[in-house]
């Protein structure tokens, strides 16, 4: 008797398939026929309709059936036949019979809205940037990205204080570059002279400095025995010897290897930190060199990354930043200047050796904002203490007075005229700034106070009038 069983994808069809008898598979072939009805049908025959030719189900009875079925039918069944294993293996736990599955591939295929272009349904709508997910994720690398910038900027701490230095007296001298070329200088040699005299400046304060520091350090030593002379020759201090025995203490201590090792340590890092303050100080002024020489072409740049329609509004206000801080570097640089004048003419009237050098002091710590006069006059004073008392207590008055002047009479009418800024907002810019950065902070937090102050009064108060 034929086998009327439903042959499988790989088995070639054959060319002839012999007549059966109805009677006894008559529930074979039903079973057949309807799941080619349930199944097989519509997808055979769209794609028998697909290929150009048309596969038939059934020919007048059950027990008639076609000698083949064509090649798209074929994959149909079998594309069906995964179909349904999927949803057997997802429903294991409940069994159901093939044309169940089925009808339930068909229900799934209807939910998804599957056609030909999308045979597994339609996919749904992509995520949003408010999504949850979206949202979460964003906000971890905006996280993680914040935390390695902080990370890089602590690592090269140093570094971005000496390219800020540079940026600053760059701004600062621009000023001055500027004012040679309305003369008729080119911008090369406007810088060229400007930064001649930047270099003569520093130069000038090494200048005064290391000599009188190599004569105090030569005569320290060429009278140290007769400095211990006189020492031992005091009363108070023989008796102190008598009891306590200090001289001896003293000579012990310097005799040990530790003190000396010590000693030596300390050579070596204050050389070491000679070196590179050194080396840190040419590169500001390189820096200042280059930044100075194409800042044009940098603010050009930065300019170009603000919007068309915004781009002459930033340019104005960016300018008028620059004008401010290069008014403030000019200011303080003038006060300075009136600071070590009147300094060194005190200091050669009074008499006071290394007048010079003690001006110059006085004039580059009068560039620090709050503090640096008062160390400066500090500093003067203890020298002229050295050289008698009454020069000690006239420079003591001197220097209370002309800090007076400066404070409430010279610093706020140049100020007043550079930057714009109210005596409390400087106050408070620079303890910040000192807190943050040291010295440098203190330096240029007055000039940032300032930016700040001119764009909140020409960005942000508008549009709180206009809300």
């Amino acid at each position: 008797m034929p086998d009327d069983t439903p042959r499988s994808a790989g088995a070639d069809a054959p060319a002839e398939a012999p007549p059966s008898d109805p009677a006894p598979n008559g529930t074979s072939e039903s079973a057949s026929s309807d799941r080619d009805k349930n199944s097989g049908g519509t997808s055979g025959t769209e794609s028998s309709g697909k290929s150009g030719t048309e596969a038939s189900g059934t020919s007048g009875t059950d027990s008639e059936r076609t000698s083949g079925t064509e090649a798209d039918g074929a994959s149909g069944k079998v594309s069906e036949t995964v179909e349904v294993a999927r949803v057997t293996e997802v429903s294991v736990s409940t069994p159901v019979s093939a044309e169940e599955a089925v009808e339930q591939v068909e229900q799934l295929k209807q939910e998804a809205s599957a056609d030909r272009r999308f045979p597994f349904g339609r996919p749904g709508e992509p995520l949003g940037r408010h999504h949850p997910f979206v949202f979460g994720f964003t906000a971890a690398l905006g996280v993680m990205t914040a935390y390695l910038l902080l990370k890089a900027a602590t690592g090269a701490k140093s570094t971005l204080v000496t390219i800020v230095v540079a940026m600053f007296l760059a701004v600062g001298l621009n000023p001055a570059v500027e004012r040679l070329k309305r003369l008729g200088l080119s911008r090369g040699w406007a810088v060229a002279v400007v930064f001649l005299g930047v270099v003569l400046f520093f130069a000038g304060v090494v200048a005064s400095l290391v000599p009188p520091i190599v004569d105090q350090v030569n005569g320290l030593t060429q009278n140290l025995p007769h400095y211990i002379e006189q020492l031992q020759g005091n009363r108070r201090i023989s008796d102190w010897d008598r009891r306590y025995h200090l001289l001896q203490q003293a000579q012990d201590k310097l005799n040990d290897s530790k003190f000396q090792q010590k000693m030596a340590n300390w050579a070596v890092e204050a050389g070491k930190q000679a070196l590179s303050g050194t080396f840190k100080t040419l590169t500001v002024l390189i820096l200042t060199l280059y930044f100075l020489s194409s800042l044009p072409q940098i603010k050009a740049f930065f300019y170009q990354l603000v919007p068309r329609t915004r781009r002459a509004r930033a340019a104005l206000l960016g300018d008028e930043i620059l004008d401010r801080i290069g008014g403030y570097v000019a200011g303080q640089f003038t006060i300075a200047f009136i600071a070590g004048l009147t300094s060194y003419i005190f200091l050669e009237i009074l008499g006071v050796p290394y007048a010079l050098a003690l001006a110059l002091i006085v004039a580059v710590t009068d560039l620090i904002p709050l503090v640096g006069a008062t160390i400066g006059a500090v500093i003067v004073c203890l020298v002229a203490f050295l050289t008698g008392v009454y020069e000690g207590i006239a420079a003591v008055i001197f220097y209370v007075v002309y800090q007076q002047i400066e404070n409430y009479l010279v610093y706020p009418r140049v100020m007043k005229k550079t930057v714009d800024v109210q005596p409390a907002v400087t106050i408070v810019a620079a303890l910040i700034g000192a807190a943050l950065l040291g010295v440098v902070g203190a330096l240029i937090a007055i000039p940032t106070a300032a930016a700040i102050s001119l764009l909140i009064r020409e960005i942000v108060l508008p549009r709180q009038e206009a809300s």
